[in-house]
C-alpha cells in the first residue's frame, strides 16, 4: 500500500477534517479540526511545542490523520506521537501501522531522537496492541490521565 505523509495546507484541511473514527471510538482521539488549530495555535497556552500535524494519503485517498511533536532537550522521549487516527472506512487494513511506521522511520533518521512517546487511554485495546507491536513499551505511568508508552530507538 503507497502510503504517503503530507503535511496539512490551506489546500487539504477541509478534507483531513471530514475523516472520522467510528462513533465508539470518538472519546479515545481528538478531532482532526482540533488538532489542526491546536498546531495553528498552540498546544498550550504558553505554546511550547511546535505541532506537525500530516494527512496521511493511500495514493490520492486521504484515509488518516498524524501529529507529532520534539523536545529535543526532554531527557525521556525527544518525539511524541500526539494524534493518530485512521478513518472509520479504511480502518482494519493495515493503515495505522504503516502511518506509524513512517513516522517511526523519520524519527530513526534524526540522530537526536534518541526515543518516542505516545500516550493512549487506559481502555484502548486496539492502540496497546498496535503501540506494543511496534516496540513501544509502557513504564507504569500515567500522562494526563493516559497510558504512556515509550520506544527506545537507540
Amino acid at each position: 500500500m503507497p502510503i504517503s505523509l503530507r503535511p496539512v495546507t490551506a489546500e487539504n484541511w477541509r478534507v483531513l477534517i471530514k475523516l472520522k473514527v467510528r462513533e465508539d471510538q470518538s472519546h479515545f482521539v481528538a478531532s482532526n479540526l482540533y488538532s489542526i488549530a491546536q498546531a495553528q495555535f498552540g498546544f498550550d497556552d504558553e505554546g511550547h511545542w511546535d505541532l506537525f500535524p500530516f494527512g496521511a494519503y493511500d495514493d490520492e485517498e486521504p484515509v488518516g490523520f498524524l501529529m507529532y511533536c520534539f523536545n529535543f532537550n526532554h531527557s525521556r522521549f525527544q518525539a511524541f506521537i500526539l494524534r493518530l487516527m485512521v478513518d472509520e472506512k479504511f480502518q482494519g487494513k493495515g493503515y495505522g501501522r504503516e502511518i506509524m511506521t513512517l513516522a517511526l522511520d523519520r524519527f530513526r533518521v534524526d540522530e537526536r531522537i534518541k526515543s518516542v512517546g505516545i500516550s493512549y487511554e487506559p481502555e484502548n485495546e486496539g492502540a496497546r496492541k498496535l503501540y506494543a507491536s511496534l516496540g513501544f513499551v509502557e513504564p507504569g505511568e500515567l500522562l494526563e490521565g493516559e497510558t504512556l508508552a515509550v520506544l527506545n530507538l537507540r
